[in-house]
């Protein structure tokens, strides 16, 4: 009641004063007269009875504070009597609401900074001035993809959705309230020195005098771009673009921005122009703004999506701390354009810029939206928090989205739009967008047009795919591995583990093989055959290992494999395992086991992930079984009576088998080539011994990859794979392990028919002899 009462308390105060009650207001009882502030249980007829009372029709329910007077009478005596309220009793709270009139707190501006702000973008249609020189009809049905159009396109999109307003795509001034025009202009001299030689910013500058025989040939020498007289200033408009919208976020003369120009500029290294690009127009804004805000930015994020690596602005920033470069892009080895390694996952920097390059370097064609987003979920944002940048700009090429003619990729406008959000966390939101490549018109316009949308606040629409591919999540398990020497967040577990400076270790493909050789001999007698090749000996031991007499046996099975998989729980922290959850699953058991059944001789091969930690940073599982299977082959079964001999492989270890079959002929006694391959990417036989051998090659393998191989993507992939990889089989399973279990019963069927079959054949021959 105590509650009850405090609250009543605080509307008696707020009544105004009536002074003493009039007498007929008197009651005749006045003890039976209830108190507002009585503890006791109130009457039938209390205040609250009053309010509710439907039984009254006669009292129309006036509130005057909280009194009840009947529309009747108005000088019936109330059913409650309101107490005498002087104007000392009231609280001090009571009084400073009376005399705010009722105001809690003033009217005031919001407290914001960021919502208020527009967007910005810059666009200049003088951009479109640089085009090639067309020199034949062909020029015309297909122009060149580095399309003057392209920002057409974009702006066209933005006025089309309504965010900016200019129906007559005249470049206006004034486009309405969500986006702010920001003025371009041309990136001085000194501004383009900040990243290029005199040398390369005097020869843009002539091409603006250049014959078009002259620029013709200088087109034809160039990599991959071209010139007119144009040029010169298209380059310096895209490159002054990039540095003023940097300029107006950093200034917050708005929120954030999108530099909507070309030509594009992440390939131009300090000296040449490359890859359609004239200057690194990221880099030099970058280097301007750190030049001209010394107080407000130290640090800048580069976040590079373009699907090609940006050797240019990688370059610029290679030993400066200041800016941390991130990239994603496709590699494959480097084969990718711009062809070379300096886009690799260990290229982290040089001096004191060592660590502050990032390079997410894909190994496959066909990526998609779920892996761009595992790449920023796993690498781009932690370290991006960690290193705590001033300013994020976004080297934005939309060549790795689904239709563009030079990517292969399939980012949706959905991904692009999701990612861009993404960085919006960064920096208190001084995020620039910078357009680079992208080369479908349909396809960069709509991905543009997503990134402007949730620049300007729209919520990103939702990513096409959601688990990422399994080549990518070992891409990104290796970037992991080479930042953890770097940054905190990657140090989690296993990563934090420097290895060149731990002792007392033991390395587990040593310990598995061990266990391995013991059972193996207890259940078959097998024994290691020795490895006497500098090359190699330096790997785990008992590597080879071999059934008794196994120089005698007739029929072979040599089996190739990865260290056997090991299923374990993970503890997050320091990403130990529990062994008493952990699980080896050896699948070249299996066939062991099968061909001992048979009375087939057999040889084990075991090929780990890396021998040993003081081995070349050089070696790999593929390489590897290839220098053992050619040993093996030279020093061993050259020497063997065997003349029916199978080969089976088990994971990427099966490289070996393929190298083996186009570098020796093995044709008069090698009957069948089994692989349990998974998703490791397939290996094409290179026939060194003579042409006939791939066609051998094929008849006789029998591969079996996991049911999402990239092989079976048809968007990358419509045909079916090449003879020149051997007969290959879809599973339904993934995982070597698993793709071996579903599929031994079919690989053994097939050795049993091909080496049953020859062993007849050489039975009857031998009875014919007789």
């Amino acid at each position: 009641m105590s509650s009850v009462n405090s609250f009543l308390d605080k509307i008696v105060n707020k009544l105004p004063d009536f002074g003493e009650p009039p007498s007929h207001c008197e009651s005749s009882n006045t003890n039976k007269t209830p108190s507002i502030n009585s503890t006791q249980e109130q009457s039938p007829m209390s205040l609250e009875t009053l309010k509710n009372d439907d039984s009254r029709p006669d009292l129309k329910r006036k509130r005057s504070g909280d009194l009840l007077v009947s529309s009747q009478d108005a000088t019936r005596p109330s059913e409650v009597t309101p107490p005498v309220i002087k104007n000392e009793d009231k609280t001090e709270k009571s009084q400073s609401l009376i005399t705010t009139n009722g105001k809690i707190v003033e009217t005031t501006k919001p407290q914001l900074i960021y919502i208020p702000l527009r967007t910005g973008y810059c666009y200049d249609v003088r951009m479109r001035y640089h085009a090639k020189i067309v020199t034949s009809n062909f020029d015309y049905v297909d122009p060149h993809p580095e399309d003057p159009r392209r920002i057409y396109r974009v702006y066209k999109a933005l006025a089309e959705s309504g965010i900016i307003i200019d129906p007559k795509l005249e470049g206006l001034d004034e486009v309405g309230n969500l986006m702010q025009k920001i003025p371009i202009r041309f990136a001085s001299d000194e501004e383009l020195l900040l990243v290029h030689t005199q040398d390369h910013i005097d020869f843009i500058k002539s091409t603006t005098t250049m014959t078009r025989e002259q620029l013709i040939e200088e087109t034809e020498k160039g990599d991959s771009v071209y010139f007119n007289n144009d040029s010169y200033t298209s380059a310096l408009l895209s490159c002054g673009g990039a540095i003023e919208v940097c300029k107006s976020v950093v200034e917050r003369k708005v929120k954030n921005a999108i530099a909507i120009v070309r030509p594009p500029g992440h390939h131009a290294e300090p000296g040449n122009a490359a890859g359609f690009c004239l200057f690194s127009n990221v880099a030099v804004a970058a280097k301007a703004i750190l030049r001209d805000y010394p107080e407000s930015v130290r640090k800048i994020i580069v976040l590079d999506w373009d699907v090609h690596h940006g050797n240019g602005t990688q370059r610029a920033f290679y030993n400066d701390p200041r800016v941390l470069y991130m990239s994603l892009h496709r590699y494959e080895g480097g084969k990718f354009y711009p062809g070379t390694d300096y886009g690799s996952h260990t290229k982290v920097g040089e001096g004191n810029g060592e660590g502050y390059n990032v390079n997410i370097p894909w190994s496959a064609a066909g990526m998609g939206d779920a892996d761009y987003i595992y790449a920023m979920n796993r690498v781009i944002l932690p370290i991006a928090i960690e290193f705590d940048p001033d300013l994020v700009i976004i080297s934005s090429g939309f060549d790795a989205a689904e239709g563009d003619p030079i990517g292969g990729y399939h980012l949706t406008p959905n991904a692009y739009g999701y990612l861009t959000h993404m960085m919006k966390v960064l920096a208190n939101g001084n995020l620039v967008v910078v357009m680079e490549g992208g080369y479908n018109l349909d396809s960069i316009a709509k991905s543009a047009l997503a990134v402007t949308k949730v620049l300007v606040g729209e919520i990103p629409g939702r990513p096409l795919t959601k688990i990422p591919q399994h080549s990518a999540v070992q891409d990104i398990s290796d970037v992991i591995r080479e930042q953890s020497k770097y940054w905190e967040c990657m140090r989690h577990g296993y990563h934090a583990v420097d290895f060149k400076h731990t002792e007392e270790t033991v390395f587990i493909p040593d310990v598995i093989r061990s266990y391995q050789s013991k059972d193996l001999f207890e259940k078959h007698r097998m024994t290691p055959l020795p490895i006497l090749k500098d090359k190699i000996q330096d790997t785990i031991e008992a590597q080879i290992l071999a059934t008794p007499d196994i120089h005698k046996e007739n029929t072979l099975i040599v089996i190739i494999h990865d260290t056997p998989e090991i299923w374990a729980e993970r503890r997050p922290l320091l990403g130990t395992i529990d062994p008493s959850q952990s699980l080896m699953i050896d699948a070249s058991r299996q066939v062991i086991d099968w061909a001992r059944e048979k009375k087939y001789g057999v040889v084990d091969v075991t090929v780990p992930g890396i021998a040993g930690i003081s081995h070349s940073s050089s070696y790999s599982i593929g390489s590897g079984s290839q220098d053992l299977c050619i040993y093996l082959w030279d020093e061993y079964m050259e020497n063997f009576a065997a003349r029916n001999i199978a080969f089976v492989g088990i994971g990427e270890a099966y490289a070996g088998i393929v190298y083996l079959a186009g570098h020796r002929d093995l044709r008069t006694r090698v009957k069948a080539l089994i692989a349990f391959v998974d998703d490791m990417p397939l290996r094409a036989i290179t026939p060194v011994i003579d042409e006939y051998i791939s066609e051998w090659f094929f008849q006789n393998s029998l591969f079996f990859t996991s049911h999402e191989h990239s092989v079976w993507d048809t968007s990358v992939n419509p045909k079916k794979p090449r003879r020149k990889f051997g007969r290959v089989i879809r599973s339904n399973s993934i995982g070597a392990a698993r793709v071996a279990r579903e599929r031994f019963e079919e690989a053994s069927e097939y050795l049993e028919e091909v080496l049953e079959e020859v062993e007849e054949g050489e039975s009857s021959t031998a009875t014919e002899e007789k």
